[in-house]
């Protein structure tokens, strides 16, 4: 029963759907925006010889943060009919009733809106590649009808921004930058297949597809592999931007952090899958340490 429009009554009510808006957007579970922030501080640092741009370094954290929120919206937009059924995502506010599909759609152009005026104050290249950023990100939850690699595309637009980031600190995009940007994609493969894992049992009655559900019993296996391959893209990042034994270091303890990922999703039980996604912002985390610490204390 909705409450009167007595006095204070619509502050009330407006308090409470700016609560459902942040809901929307996942401010209260900053994973996404920190698994996003990581590779584009790693951009940022490497492009600038760890000096960034400070207008730069504004931009894109902010960017970082309106991205995350507006792919969120779009995501849940494009899920709302599954998520009722879904028992991880059934109090999502769109899937609750609280927040309209359009009021969602208006929220998601007016985050996109903003994060394309702070582009506008960078140079021509890096406002034409958050054009092809946007359509990646807009793409993304609908994918998961038609292909089984989801996780491929979301690796394509978290780590977008790794070209975007050299772009507005060197004017060009190098061979590392996209030798980032696969390591990226490798990287988001592997924590996003952890978190589809979580929800392989409902995304199997629903008909929704991901790598869990494609890599089947070669889940860890894979998995595996692809860190594997995650390490080796790093280290070649390494060896092409001149880092040294703190970002060595710091790649040692990735290794570490993949092998207790590992160790966690060896039953498959969907508590401990979540918590080796999550474990993936310390591996983030770590990597962007090793790229600070290297650029604190190289020799001038």
């Amino acid at each position: 029963m909705q409450e009167p429009l007595g006095q204070g009554a619509l502050p009330r009510r407006l308090g409470s759907q700016l609560r459902e808006y942040a809901l929307l957007m996942r401010l209260d579970r900053p994973i996404g925006t920190l698994l996003l922030l990581w590779p584009t501080l790693w951009a940022l640092w490497i492009a600038g010889q760890g000096r960034p741009d400070p207008h730069v370094l504004l931009v894109f954290v902010a960017g970082v943060v309106l991205m995350r929120s507006a792919g969120c919206v779009m995501n849940d937009f494009a899920d709302r009919g599954i998520d009722p059924h879904v028992e991880r995502t059934r109090d999502r506010p769109l899937a609750r009733g609280a927040v309209s599909p359009l009021e969602a759609l208006l929220l998601a152009a007016a985050l996109g809106a903003v994060a394309f005026g702070l582009v506008l104050t960078l140079n021509r290249l890096t406002v034409l590649l958050a054009l092809a950023g946007a359509v990646l990100t807009v793409a993304y939850p609908f994918l998961k009808r038609f292909t089984h690699l989801p996780q491929i595309w979301l690796g394509a637009s978290f780590g977008w921004s790794v070209p975007m980031a050299f772009a507005a600190q060197t004017g060009t995009v190098p061979q590392l930058a996209w030798l980032m940007f696969i390591a990226v994609v490798i990287w988001a493969v592997v924590y996003d297949t952890m978190y589809a894992m979580v929800d392989r049992e409902d995304d199997l009655k629903l008909g929704v597809r991901s790598t869990a559900i494609l890599f089947g019993a070669a889940d860890r296996l894979l998995i595996g592999v692809l860190q594997l391959l995650l390490l080796l893209a790093l280290w070649l990042i390494g060896r092409q931007a001149g880092l040294g034994a703190w970002y060595l270091g710091a790649l040692a303890i990735a290794a570490a952090l993949s092998l207790w990922q590992q160790r966690l999703i060896r039953d498959r039980r969907p508590e401990l899958c979540f918590r080796a996604f999550l474990n993936n912002h310390h591996y983030g985390m770590v990597v962007f340490v090793g790229i600070l610490l290297h650029y604190i204390y190289a020799p001038a």
